[in-house]
């Protein structure tokens, strides 16, 4: 083990992660430089202190609109006023502008709110600084496209650009935003976590192509686009990590697996051009992240480089007197501040305190200036200085999306769908000539079919699954819907309703599911679990004996059970958004074969939580199925998941060839192809395949994950065809890091799987070498 390859810290997280940010465009990276821009610099020079603080503050945009009678306020942040009342929150607001004391807003409800405050910023403001603005544009604007983990199941690096390009146009024409608080790149293991719908999953090497991809996406290819739309990546750092999966709770885990696990994707976030960062609520080893100078400055701006601006989390700099770690809103915005923090959202600390602060020598000077130059810099590379109203046009405003959105929406949902099981061949069903029951809370439903993060009325309402059905269906007298039950409560003859209407069914289709509030944003589930009133009602329709189809919605893997678990098809339809229901009619019905592979796993029960693949190889492993004791599993179920990340059914059969090396030996400075035959073996149908390769380390001087995936390929087969998969592996995607946190590569021997799952191949072998 002495002959080890170094490498830097930076370049291990992008070779760990294996992100080529030059596949999405021509992407300016995020590290800025913090160049002494003439201009910038005379303006901080000419600053007062309170102008200077007022650049570090963010708060909700009112409408002009809102002093109108019966005004229909979309913002839960705004308080509940009369006209007159209203008349006075937007006169005080217009008056902070004109004082300086805002930099920032956020989350407009219409183009008038951005044209009336920018309009008083560089027209009625002393320095004329233009506002930035901002929303959260997560998944859809106008149109709504599957919630991001939907989209991880995808494979599709390049379908999340195309779909944030398309959320930026909207949100940027009929807003006028300057940015999103998006992509969340936070890894996410514990599947009780809420959040876990807003990223990509539990892996590195997925969640950092996916951070890339939709970085690009928003920004386009070039910030002098006026569609380009800045990302501020979140949430940094580790807050999928929160303890019990809990919303806002502490994170507990070393530095070393915060480095090779959750900076990762933050890094090829940078790289692909962010230049804003959103602080995590979560404590990190008993600091705040929004208080801590080690993360948000010697981490994030001495170790991965970036240079740009840091904004809080909802309020987070305020909370950091609850967390105990300041005394006061004064100490809360002096430590917020010193620490990296930039900008503050919506608690108004950092202009009531911060002038007092420096004039009283407990903040120097210099630290705000260097945030204020940080924010200048941002409004400069969104273009705000060239032409502040580049975004914001009232003409186009009024126009309609794309029709082409609505396409891209419905290859979008139809790409993010998982097939977890097809027995007998049951899907597709023929569109003509069998009675289908379409039964459950979800089979009509309008309400949650967009998902979390959704906070904006889309152009149009989304499709719901029985439109779907309907559409396709060649006798529609032959689909009959029964509710059964709400989503967590009996409804009075319900079941007995639904268990009547599967009797006289061919085939059943099952909506089940979590609502909308049951993921997202302080939605953690001890029990993730389909709630039990929907349980009852498929273990009732199960019983009649008729085939079930099983379509989930859902924002997180779920532990199925009984007769959900064993039904004989299972869709994961998470929340798809505006083409729900047509996309699913389209894999129901075989217009499209499935293709989405799980980007989390599947557990058995609630409590192996948190549970992936990636995990650490135990000294008493489990033993395939076994229960026996004195290994490491649960006493009442093996320590196996239900369905492996990466797994995912097509309607064609694939087969794997062995996996095989052009070399027995790898040395540190050259590289190793490994290639596998797959076999598409249907007749009928093409197939869309995820091909995964993974590595485990046999001796290393830390102990390393099971296994590790290292690189994927999505490739289509014709029927009856095959292809020879090639990876190219070096001795940076073997490398790990220390305990010290040096990247290291150490020579020893290699299991290698090429695979379709995390679960599944025979692999082979090879050696490093260290010459």
């Amino acid at each position: 083990m002495d002959k080890n390859m170094p490498i830097s810290r930076r370049n291990f997280l992008l070779t760990s992660a294996i992100v080529s940010v030059a596949a999405y465009g021509k992407a300016t990276s995020g590290r800025l430089g913090l160049e002494k821009d003439p201009f910038i610099e005379d303006l901080i020079v000419r600053m007062t202190l309170e102008e200077k603080a007022g650049q570090l503050h963010m708060e909700n945009v009112l409408t002009p609109r809102m002093i109108q009678p019966n005004f229909q306020k979309i913002n839960p942040f705004t308080p509940n006023f009369t006209p007159e009342v209203a008349e006075g929150l937007l006169n005080d607001q217009l008056a902070r502008i004109r004082a300086g004391a805002i930099g920032f807003m956020t989350s407009p409800e219409d183009i008038d709110s951005t044209i009336l405050a920018q309009k008083t910023a560089v027209e009625e403001t002393r320095l004329k600084i233009p506002l930035l603005f901002g929303a959260d544009i997560i998944h859809g604007h106008q149109t709504v496209f599957p919630v991001p983990i939907a989209e991880a199941a995808s494979f599709e690096p390049e379908l999340a650009r195309q779909t944030a390009r398309a959320c930026a146009l909207e949100a940027t024409s009929n807003l006028g935003l300057d940015m999103t608080y998006a992509p969340m790149v936070d890894i996410a293991r514990d599947q009780r976590w809420g959040r876990v719908v807003e990223g990509a999953g539990e892996d590195v090497l997925l969640g950092a192509r996916f951070a890339a991809a939709r970085v690009s996406g928003f920004q386009g290819e070039s910030r002098d686009d006026l569609h380009s739309l800045l990302a501020c990546v979140k949430h940094f750092a580790a807050y999928g990590a929160a303890e019990s999966g809990l919303d806002y709770a502490g994170t507990a885990i070393s530095e070393r697996v915060l480095a090779e696990v959750y900076l990762p994707p933050f890094s090829a976030a940078f790289d692909a051009g962010a230049i804003v960062t959103m602080a995590a609520f979560n404590t990190i080893d008993g600091e705040p992240s929004t208080g801590s100078h080690h993360l948000l400055t010697e981490i994030l701006r001495g170790q991965l480089g970036f240079s740009g601006a840091v904004l809080s989390d909802f309020q987070s700099e305020l909370e950091l007197i609850k967390h105990g770690f300041a005394a006061d809103e004064k100490d809360a915005a002096r430590l917020a501040l010193s620490a990296g923090c930039d900008i503050g959202m919506a608690s108004g600390i950092f202009p009531r305190y911060v002038p007092e602060l420096v004039r009283a020598g407990q903040l120097d000077e210099s630290v705000l200036d260097q945030a204020v130059r940080r924010i200048l810099l941002v409004k400069r590379e969104a273009g705000l200085f060239d032409d502040p109203f580049r975004r914001i046009s009232e003409q186009r405003a009024r126009s309609p999306a794309p029709s082409s959105h609505r396409k891209l929406a419905r290859e979008a949902a139809t790409k993010s769908v998982v097939m977890l099981k097809n027995d007998d061949n049951l899907l597709p069903l023929p569109s003509s000539g069998k009675r289908i029951a379409l039964i459950g809370p979800f089979a009509a439903d309008q309400e949650n079919l967009d998902g979390p993060w959704s906070p904006f009325v889309p152009e149009r309402p989304s499709v719901p699954l029985v439109d779907g059905i309907r559409g396709i269906m060649q006798e529609r007298a032959n689909l009959n819907v029964v509710k059964g039950c709400d989503i967590e409560a009996s409804i009075a003859g319900g079941i007995d309703e639904a268990v009547n209407a599967a009797r006289e069914a061919d085939v059943v289709i099952l909506a089940l599911g979590e609502s909308t509030d049951m993921s997202g944003e302080s939605a953690s589930r001890t029990e993730i679990t389909v709630p039990p009133a929907q349980q009852d009602l498929a273990e009732a329709v199960s019983a009649t004996g008729k085939p079930v189809v099983v379509v989930l919605r859902n924002g997180r893997a779920l532990a199925l059970d009984g007769a959900v678990r064993d039904a004989q098809a299972i869709l994961v339809g998470w929340f798809l958004g505006t083409e729900t229901g047509p996309a699913l009619a389209d894999l129901i019905f075989g217009k499209v074969s499935p293709s989405g592979r799980l980007p989390m796993t599947f557990p058995l029960a609630s409590g192996q939580q948190p549970f992936y693949y990636a995990r650490e190889s135990s000294g008493r492993p489990p033993q395939g199925d076994s229960t026996t004791k004195f290994t490491s599993h649960f006493l009442d179920i093996p320590q196996v998941p239900l369905y492996a990340f990466g797994h995912g059914l097509g309607y064609a059969e694939v087969e794997y060839g062995p996996t095989q090396c052009n070399a027995s030996n790898l040395n540190l400075a050259g590289s190793l192809d490994v290639s596998a035959t797959i076999t598409n073996q249907s007749r009928r149908w093409s197939a869309e395949e995820v091909v995964q390769l993974y590595i485990h380390d046999r001796v290393a001087s830390l102990v390393q994950p099971v296994r590790k995936m290292v690189d994927f390929k999505k490739i289509k087969l014709a029927p009856g065809k095959s292809e020879t998969v090639t990876f190219t592996l070096t001795a940076a995607n073997l490398s790990f890091l220390k305990r010290d946190l040096q990247p290291t590569v150490e020579p020893g021997e290699f299991d290698v799987w090429i695979a379709p799952s995390a679960e599944k191949g025979t692999p082979t072998t090879f050696n490093l070498i260290g010459a």
